[in-house]
């Protein structure tokens, strides 16, 4: 037996007790006399100690071979600690040491594997399994079990069953690019890595299993960010005989289980929004509903003033920032700065200092009088003390810019806390969206969406103007999942890859086995997916997703530890039947 106890478990209760530890070397306080040793696993550090006087002699002279991150294992009794540590666990007592073993040495790491590292990003990605040693990473990896523990019980206990769908599936054209795989067997043909198990879902549900989950692997070639890595995990979920406020109250439910459970945060009803809302006050379909800073259309009241910047434009539209009445002509001038960034792409902003005795102060006082200001206040909802920011142009290209500007104003007043949760509902999404390069329409979520029922007959009329019955939800600012329901008649989904520009031809080629299901007796059917590692990451209070995944891939799709992706030998490109370049 390697151990009795782990290093996170002995209590004062414990005293006088024989016990047997094993785990990494992460400190060694050598006083020439006197050795302590910080011992750690998974679980917690045990301090060691070893004396001339009560060590055996062979045991005391191997302690001082250690060096950190050495693997060992003691036996010893558990005493009193005389200098107690009230910040683990394990602080009221210490291991006086009578046998020691070596079970492997170590080289010296490259960064010290602490809490407060000395590593960088790409040397501890590099070193990965060194940095999971690490309590904020190895916290995290708990946590996201956990996590998926919750939502695999869940689900079950709501009648779910888990049903693991194939990875070697065929390529479609629609959505992000995919992941090919080269066939040995079948020479000049590609399988593709799932970017979402979907169509294999709807089929489950044609083939009768009612309620189907699965936290599933997905693979999308796209770049990267800190939020998004080319293969992640969601929780895939599907239902028959549903309509969208079977789906909705089903993950409401769910992640109100989870923000209780994980948080111990109870919430109440999620409210809902729809997409065209979402986009008129927040200029995002994911906004962050934790503070306020609404959008304030300003047309009606700044135009025709002579201000020739704003009558030339579409639209003109503020926010109001709460308290920054008081930023200085300097700050003013870093946000312009930060809204003209290519990221941003603006050309400039316009700024209305709201004074607490009810005056104004404008970048534009040249032109807008008083009256005109305290009527862009009540349109932004600014009171004395907040400070107007206002921008102009395209409509939508202004509200995007708009958005992230009301972003990073939120982060920079403290108003977009971690520890606080806001889901929200965001609904009625656009069916299509119209491509300009390519002179047709896409899917806005994906060709299996349906449309509202009542916008049926725009397909035939006006189909840019048909909604879809799709729903997202959105927490904190960031969408954690999204779904719809599904087509589950032929006609109809030939309709709709109609619309999207497939041949007859092309669409039984890609989907006819979906079509031909279709004709079997498909059940009504809607599904939801939740972006699991995102999903982590925002209850775990980060945006970022890369420490709640064990290995992740850096911002160029590398896994710089096991330096992939890297080419292969010639003989394997023979056997794919793949060129081999010069």
């Amino acid at each position: 037996m390697y151990r009795s106890h782990t290093c996170g478990e002995l209590r004062y209760s414990h005293i006088n007790q024989t016990v047997t530890l094993a785990g990494w070397v992460q400190k060694i306080r050598d006083k020439g006399f006197m050795i302590w040793i910080d011992l750690r696993d998974r679980y917690g550090i045990t301090q060691l100690i070893l004396d001339e006087e009560r060590t055996p002699k062979a045991v005391f002279e191997l302690a001082k071979t250690l060096g950190r991150e050495f693997v060992i294992q003691v036996q010893g009794t558990v005493i009193e600690r005389e200098s107690k540590n009230k910040n683990i666990p394990t602080g009221d007592i210490e291991i006086m040491v009578s046998g020691l073993t070596v079970l492997n040495s170590a080289a010296l790491p490259p960064f010290t594997i602490e809490d407060q590292t000395d590593g960088g990003e790409d040397l501890r990605m590099k070193y990965r399994y060194l940095d999971i040693r690490r309590n904020p990473v190895k916290d995290k990896l708990v946590f996201r079990h956990r996590v998926a523990m919750e939502v695999r019980n869940y689900l079950s206990q709501q009648g779910f069953i888990e049903v693991e769908t194939p990875y070697l599936i065929k390529s479609t054209p629609e959505g992000a690019r995919d992941f090919v795989v080269p066939s040995r067997m079948n020479e000049g043909q590609f399988y593709a890595l799932p970017q979402s198990p979907q169509t294999f879902k709807q089929l489950l549900m044609v083939g009768g299993m009612d309620r189907y989950f699965q936290i599933v692997k997905c693979f999308r070639d796209e770049d990267l960010r800190a939020d998004r890595q080319p293969e992640f995990t969601q929780v895939d979920c599907e239902m028959t005989f549903v309509d969208q406020e079977d789906i909705l109250q089903v993950f409401e439910a769910l992640t109100t289980h989870l923000l209780k459970t994980v948080k111990n945060i109870e919430v109440g009803s999620f409210p809902r929004m729809s997409y065209a809302e979402a986009m008129q006050k927040y200029g995002n379909d994911k906004p962050d509903i934790r503070f306020g800073m609404e959008f304030g259309e300003l047309n009606a009241v700044a135009k025709g003033k002579g201000f020739n910047v704003f009558d030339a434009q579409e639209l003109i539209v503020g926010i109001a920032v709460p308290g920054a009445a008081e930023y200085t002509r300097k700050q003013i001038d870093a946000l312009i700065d930060w809204v003209k960034r290519p990221q941003i792409g603006a050309n400039g902003l316009v700024w209305v200092k709201c004074n607490p005795d009810g005056s104004f102060k404008s970048s534009v006082d040249k032109f807008y009088s008083s009256g005109d200001l305290s009527a862009w206040a009540e349109a932004t909802g600014a009171g004395p003390g907040d400070l107007m920011l206002v921008m102009a142009g395209d409509a939508h290209k202004t509200r995007t810019q708009l958005s992230a500007l009301r972003m990073e104003m939120g982060e920079r007043l403290g108003l977009r806390k971690p520890d606080e949760f806001a889901p929200l509902w965001v609904v009625d999404f656009p069916l299509l969206e119209w491509d300009e390069e390519t002179q047709r329409y896409h899917a806005m979520h994906h060709p299996f969406t349906a449309p509202k029922p009542e916008d049926i007959p725009l397909l035939d009329t006006d189909p840019g103007k048909a909604r879809a019955n799709a729903y997202d939800l959105v927490l904190n600012g960031n969408e954690i999942g999204g779904g719809s329901i599904r087509i589950h008649d032929s006609a109809l989904q030939g309709k709709m890859f109609g619309l999207l520009g497939f041949t007859e031809e092309q669409a039984e080629a890609q989907f006819g086995f979906l079509m031909n299901a279709f004709r079997y007796g498909a059940p009504p059917h809607a599904g939801i997916a939740f972006g699991f590692d995102r999903l982590v990451a925002i209850l775990g209070g980060q945006e970022s997703i890369r420490d709640f995944i064990a290995f992740p891939k850096n911002n160029s799709g590398r896994d710089v530890m096991i330096n992939a992706p890297a080419p292969i030998d010639d003989e394997q490109l023979e056997e794919l039947g793949l060129e081999i370049k010069p």
